[in-house]
């Protein structure tokens, strides 16, 4: 496969050459092999695509409903030429198999920006409220900070929520990940975006990212990231009180109930705690099992973990890839190396890997504590956490014993499921597999994050409400 190399920054609607000739490169996580670059921007970069993005606005937030949403057409039905090109690319930037990259890396944000060109054609509803007239204006320019684990889905979460709304974007992708930004910015350039609506510097957090959420003309600032990145990036920009929404980390609990189809649960749980090698802040990464089923659940669960086969991301047969760097390898490794005291069932360090690669092994622990670090903290990686309970008041407050709350998932029969759903502190539960939402709020409780992503509600997140009193 060819080399990629992008020498330039999107700022105003025209391709431009960045301020250093500073560059980020990019490693195939499966190779190991360097295979493009793109521009380390700096706070001049920063500052002229905010200054694109600020002169943009007043137009954007005056074009009509209409146009908006045509706009959005137009980008969709370019970007969706590309898929093909955008799986590929996340297949060698991140490691995520081709199968999956398809569906998920091309598929879900080409379904989110297709729902957010038919929300941009609605009007902005009104309320009367007494003598008042309230109304939803865009909030200016957002600045969007965005991860490398489903890079091109994050952006247009943020991306076409913005835009819909009337707002104008200043976007900085991963470093690690930002050659899949590049084609949603040829999509948008191809699409006649209007100059200025949405500008690109790529860059590192501590410069770009840096630079936008301290930005004094930036309005928003919406990060999707560490909860450490998130705190920075919130306290940069309480130094000038803008608003923030921010998606952060997550240490879901798969809850299976007595009365679970156990052999489904498990399934479907350890799928989705290895889904994207475990890099994904959804992850069921806490198996929650009934003491009465307990010991059939680790067989299973161990039974599964085996199934699921390493190798080349462009390999069909390949249902695992590589973490994302030799640095998330490691700091993977080390929460397995330290769980001394849960019970090893599947993988580990010592199990069998591919040549190359910055692979860890699908790993199951049982007999997790609930408070040790296995079960608190978000590992990241193919990692799944097995913890026994005795009854629903105890699987709660399991589920429950976490700093984080963006997901979950709940197993047994209908309304005993959903009465302990609704007691869970996470922003989604799936209940009995329920199928994920892209039209639905996303977002979650407590150092999970503030705000709202996905559908009407992640638009109303780059809105301002005013009263007009009449």
């Amino acid at each position: 496969m060819t080399s990629v190399f992008r020498e330039q920054l999107y700022i105003g609607g025209q391709w431009v050459p960045p301020d250093s000739g500073e560059r980020i490169e990019v490693e195939n996580p499966y190779t190991e092999e360097v295979f493009g670059h793109v521009p380390a921007g700096t706070a001049e970069d920063v500052n002229l695509a905010v200054s694109a993005a600020r002169q943009a606005a007043d137009g954007w937030a005056s074009a009509s409903p209409a146009e908006r949403g045509a706009a959005l057409g137009h980008l969709h039905q370019a970007l969706a030429a590309r898929a093909g090109e955008i799986a590929e690319t996340v297949g060698r930037e991140l490691g995520t198999p081709l199968k999956v990259a398809k569906a998920v890396q091309a598929g879900l944000p080409l379904t989110v920006l297709s729902g957010y060109a038919e929300l941009a054609a609605r009007a902005s509803e009104e309320e009367t409220i007494g003598n008042s007239l309230v109304v939803h204006e865009p909030a200016g320019v957002v600045g969007a900070i965005t991860p490398w684990n489903y890079p091109l889905h994050q952006i247009v979460a943020k991306v076409g929520a913005a835009l819909a709304a009337g707002c104008t974007v200043v976007l900085k992708p991963s470093e690690m990940t930002p050659l899949v930004a590049y084609l949603l910015f040829d999509a948008a350039h191809e699409a006649g975006l209007p100059a200025g609506v949405l500008n690109l510097v790529t860059g590192t957090g501590p410069v770009v990212g840096a630079a936008i959420a301290g930005h004094p003309d930036v309005d928003l600032v919406s990060f999707t990231g560490s909860t450490a990145t998130g705190r920075a990036v919130s306290h940069a920009a309480a130094d000038r009180i803008a608003k923030v929404s921010l998606e952060l980390g997550g240490k879901s609990a798969n809850v299976i109930l007595a009365d679970a189809d156990l052999v489904k649960a498990v399934k479907v749980g350890v799928g989705n705690a290895f889904l994207n090698s475990g890099q994904t802040c959804t992850a069921w990464t806490r198996m929650l099992v009934h003491r009465s089923h307990y010991d059939e659940a680790v067989e299973l669960a161990a039974k599964t973990a085996a199934g699921y086969t390493l190798g080349d991301p462009f390999d069909p047969a390949t249902r695992l890839g590589p973490l994302a760097s030799a640095g998330q390898r490691d700091r993977v490794r080390g929460f397995i190396e330290r769980a001394s005291s849960a019970r090893l069932v599947a993988g580990g360090l010592d199990a069998p890997l591919p040549d190359t690669g910055h692979f860890v092994a699908p790993t199951v622990f049982a007999d997790v504590d609930p408070d040790s670090e296995l079960a608190q903290e978000e590992i990241f990686g193919p990692v799944l956490s097995i913890i026994p309970f005795g009854d629903d008041d105890e699987a709660v407050a399991i589920a429950n014993n976490s700093r984080y709350g963006l997901a979950g998932a709940v197993w047994g029969s209908t309304d005993r499921a959903l009465a302990v759903a609704r007691r869970l502190r996470t922003g989604a539960v799936d209940v009995n597999g329920g199928a994920f939402n892209p039209f639905a709020p996303f977002g979650g409780y407590k150092q999970s994050g503030i705000g709202r992503e996905l559908g009407a509600y992640g638009l109303a997140e780059f809105q301002q409400v005013k009263a007009i009193q009449r």
